[in-house]
């Protein structure tokens, strides 16, 4: 009787055997897991065609048969002043598509900006024009291509293509001082975009931001290069410190004027976006307060600078920006807003006036894919089965009676690129457990043909015994239900006791539980195959919940989401197959803030914590983030102190790692610095790992290899 039960005890444990062991090397060195893509794509204007490269060449494909109707570029004909050829990796079309930027030596400076060495190629004479001698950033052709502009050592300038001739627009940037059509650390990173200007749609304007950051304390990073370490200094607005003072200008081509837009006396407020409208010479610019609880959108005679309020919004708690404000012909405009309980989709006249509500129900608009002026149609993804789910809609504002039609098919996450004239789309879709395929639709539904199905990739996992992941739902102590998903290793025996391993984010807006491929890293895959269960829950101030579910978190962020986290480990530990002393939790940036309350606030519950690049109190970030939902530390004394993990290090009884970069910009490595100084102070045993020179990503290199490698070895030991 022994015998037969050990044998079919064994029996899976034998077969799953068979399967190749994910290692480090599979995942960091050797991409043996990387799903295919489609390099070079672009949407022609004819809306028929598309490009790809093929052997470094850019070719032309037809979107019905996918065969390739020529060459557009070959690779060969697109050579520097030196006569080497340049990599089509990184390109952008001018709006006729007679000319492109070509990019190389890219260098990164944070999140969002980088600067390079850009060349114009133009196809018809198979020319290539250098823009400047030296790396520019942001380069960006005017619509009808005959120049570009650009930002070097913080003032902006455009070249004239034809000519050669370069004409600077401003002449007062100074680094730490004034920036001219790029945006200061803390918009780049806050707001989510750095280039700051644009064209007009007919060429004749730019409209771009002045910031001016002599206020704004500054910032000190080591960097360990030399001798002597080098300081890099650089302007960041902690919470409840100053920022930049903003202002807009609009410059015309023509004759060189350059005009300051009038967006009000207050200067402690922001400008998170910047958009023309149909008019050419009106300009749209967003204004929001300090506390980012009132959103104005005003229109700006470029001309003049003279303003009118279209579009006033308030919330009780913040407003969140997006790039879902779209100017329509007829004097209309579109946007979304949060301000009935879930994000929809509104029309608007141009004198402020609802014209219809586009959307409505109890779930949350995603974002707005495109919109097809000709047939009056909205398209636009939306969770709408459940938060897990995104599907592509369309909704026509033709009538003040909308009605919205679902595109897509198939439960789970469809990512959609819409082509030129909207007859087609193409269509990334993939599950939490199936990779993305990748497909053309019609812009009814209808297949017409796959451009990449990942086979060889889903062959590769079932080689090396993936596990398969499903959703859960675990009840917190306040009668909410949080959506989830466990990992389970594939030779799971529900008679034994596993130990488990949180993955979690949680910060306001972001999800890390939906029905989509990479939600789950290789690396937990690695860890499942190793004997852990690992869990993700997306707590309380997760998005895609509605309004109320995303905002409870206000003016305590970290208190309700660390509640949830303990509520759930302690749900799971009351399973039969879970192991509830052996419960584990890590977490990156906002996630390693969450491991740092996990070990803190929630010792007892969980073993074993990593944070990376954690925030360990809020008065170390910066002050929009921060700000928009905890108001300042002198408004909200009690709800910072409570809040962070280095005020509760006494509370620490089990095992913590605490890793981050020193030359990180983000999350600054003060945070670690200090959270180890009070777990010494308070004799809290710890370990620690610190990446020389490496940012907020702690990347590059051997970095990825080393930083899992080691947090493997924690995990191994110690839960």
């Amino acid at each position: 009787m022994q015998k037969w039960l050990l044998f079919i005890l064994l029996t899976p444990a034998l077969s799953y055997g068979q399967a190749k062991k994910i290692t480090l090397e599979n995942i960091y060195k050797q991409n043996t897991f990387r799903a295919e893509s489609v390099p070079g794509f672009h949407s022609m204007k004819d809306g028929r065609f598309y490009t790809e490269i093929e052997n470094k060449n850019l070719v032309r494909k037809n979107f019905i048969t996918g065969r390739t109707e020529g060459i557009l570029i070959n690779a060969d004909d697109v050579k520097d002043e030196n006569d080497k050829s340049l990599p089509l990796s990184d390109i952008e079309w001018s709006d006729d598509e007679s000319k492109m930027l070509v990019s190389v030596s890219k260098e990164k400076i944070y999140r969002r900006s980088s600067k390079a060495f850009v060349y114009v190629y133009d196809l018809a004479g198979k020319k290539t024009l250098k823009i400047d001698d030296e790396k520019i950033m942001h380069a960006s052709f005017s619509p009808d291509g005959s120049k570009v502009a650009f930002v070097k050592n913080n003032n902006l300038f455009y070249r004239d293509v034809a000519s050669a001739k370069t004409i600077q627009i401003t002449n007062d940037g100074a680094w730490n001082k004034i920036i001219n059509g790029n945006c200061d650390w803390v918009y780049e990173e806050e707001f989510s975009f750095s280039k700051a200007f644009q064209w007009s749609a007919d060429g004749n304007y730019l409209a771009y931001y002045k910031f001016n950051e002599t206020g704004v304390p500054e910032y000190t990073i080591a960097l360990y290069n030399d001798l002597y370490p080098t300081q890099y200094s650089y302007k960041y607005p902690k919470a409840g410190e100053a920022n930049s003072i903003i202002q807009i200008h609009t410059y015309k081509i023509a004759d060189g004027k350059d005009v300051l837009v009038d967006i009000g006396k207050e200067t402690d407020i922001y400008i998170p976006r910047i958009k023309w409208s149909t008019t050419n010479s009106q300009l749209g610019i967003a204004w929001m307060n300090r506390l980012q609880n009132n959103l104005k959108w005003m229109i700006a005679d470029a001309n003049t600078g003279n303003t009118k309020v279209l579009y006033d919004e308030t919330n009780k708690y913040y407003v969140d920006i997006s790039d879902d404000f779209t100017f329509l012909p007829g004097n209309l405009f579109i946007t979304t807003s949060e301000k009935e309980g879930y994000n929809q989709l509104y029309l608007y006249k141009m004198d402020g006036s609802l014209q219809a509500k586009l959307t409505q129900g109890s779930y949350d608009v995603d974002q707005v894919i495109g919109i097809d002026d000709l047939h009056k149609l909205v398209y636009f993804t939306a969770a709408y089965n459940s938060p897990l789910d995104r599907q592509l809609f369309t909704v026509s504002y033709a009538n003040n009676q909308p009605v919205v039609k679902q595109i897509t098919k198939g439960l789970g996450t469809h990512k959609i690129d819409m082509n030129s004239d909207f007859s087609f789309y193409v269509d990334n879709y993939s599950t939490i457990n199936t990779p993305g395929s990748i497909n053309i639709f019609d812009n009814k539904g209808k297949p017409v043909r796959s451009l990449k199905d990942n086979a060889a990739l889903r062959l590769k996992l079932k080689e090396y015994g993936w596990s398969t992941a499903s959703f859960i739902k675990v009840p917190n102590s306040k009668g909410d239900s949080l959506n989830g998903w466990m990992l389970k290793p594939a030779n799971f025996i529900k008679t034994k006791k596993y130990p488990v391993l949180f993955c979690n984010y949680g910060g306001p807006g972001s999800q890390q539980v939906a029905d989509s491929w990479g939600k789950i890293s290789f690396w937990h895959q690695m860890l499942a195959q190793q004997g852990y269960i690992v869990v993700s829950i997306d707590n309380t101030g997760t998005g895609f919940r509605g309004e109320a579910f995303k905002k409870k978190t206000y003016l305590q962020l970290g208190q309700l989401e660390i509640e949830d986290q303990i509520d759930a480990a302690k749900y799971l530990g009351s399973l039969p197959y879970i192991d509830k002393a052996r419960i584990g939790h890590w977490g990156w940036s906002f996630g390693g803030f969450m491991s740092s309350l996990a070990i803190t606030k929630g010792a007892g519950v969980f073993k074993t914590a990593i944070a990376v690049a954690p925030v360990t109190d809020w008065q170390f970030y910066d002050n929009i983030y921060t700000e928009r939902f905890m108001r300042t530390p002198q408004q909200n004394p009690k709800g910072y102190y409570e809040t962070a993990p280095l005020n509760f290090t006494k509370n620490i009884t089990g095992n913590f790692m605490i890793v981050h970069g020193t030359a990180d910009d983000n999350v600054h490595f003060q945070n670690s610095v200090m959270m180890v100084d009070k777990m010494i102070e308070n004799n809290v045993r710890f370990k620690s790992a610190y990446y020389p020179n490496k940012n907020h990503g702690i990347s590059g290199g051997n970095t990825s290899f080393h930083i899992y490698t080691e947090m493997t070895d924690f995990i191994l030991k110690n839960l």
